[in-house]
């Protein structure tokens, strides 16, 4: 990837739960996995996932299963429920107008997804679900992203940034570090955001909205210190 010239504003979409509606995938892998492992051995795997995410910092599906196939070298259903996973469809499971946004904001700046997890599920992710190919494939993938705030200004230089993210704790990590430079928006979607004791450890982001297809409303983000 080349180095960009600095633009006057930089859009960074999250993905998960902003995009694209993760607890929906999760749920139908939930039932999928009860249907042909049975409840004893889905819940097994969602004990892995999380000692996966504890350990690496983000969510692996892939690597939990491996994991799973550790303790089960013999259970003939996992190649199935690789294969459920690679052939999800993604594209069904964005947000309403999810394309359009990222389409209609590309008059009005640079567009670029900034999203952090697994080097392979991750990006088949967005690729499958067309979000890859709405935003030319400017995607910034990290295991913390809110940590790579100097790699994202070498890649996408702008005088302002306008970060859309459903995790308040991101949102909040990025203002305290780039401060008046960067706008926060809070899509109130899916289970972080709608946790309302974890959001209410952290100051408000700047703009909230409802539904990610709101963003089509608003004309322009104004800097907010």
């Amino acid at each position: 990837m080349q180095v960009s010239d600095v633009e006057e504003t930089v859009f960074l979409f999250d993905v998960d739960n902003t995009l694209l509606d993760n607890d929906r995938v999760a749920e139908d892998l939930r039932q999928h996995l009860a249907a042909q492992l049975g409840d004893s051995a889905e819940h097994q795997y969602w004990l892995l996932f999380e000692e996966v995410r504890s350990e690496l910092g983000y969510a692996d599906y892939l690597g939990a299963l491996q994991r799973y196939r550790m303790a089960h070298p013999h259970d003939n259903h996992l190649r199935e429920i690789s294969s459920f996973l690679l052939n999800y469809p993604f594209e069904e499971r964005l947000f309403p107008r999810a394309i359009e946004v990222l389409q209609a904001f590309a008059d009005r700046g640079t567009v670029t997804i900034l999203t952090d997890g697994d080097v392979v599920f991750q990006p088949h992710k967005i690729e499958r679900s067309g979000i890859g190919k709405a935003v030319r494939d400017r995607v910034m993938l990290y295991v913390h992203k809110e940590q790579e705030l100097a790699d994202v200004e070498t890649r996408y230089p702008a005088e302002h940034y306008v970060l859309i993210d459903d995790k308040v704790r991101i949102l909040d990590s990025v203002k305290a570090q780039w401060g008046k430079r960067v706008t926060t928006v809070f899509p109130r979607q899916g289970h972080y955001a709608l946790d309302a004791e974890s959001v209410a450890k952290y100051p408000p982001a700047d703009y909230a909205i409802d539904h990610i297809a709101e963003l089509l409303a608003l004309d322009a983000f104004r800097p907010v210190g």
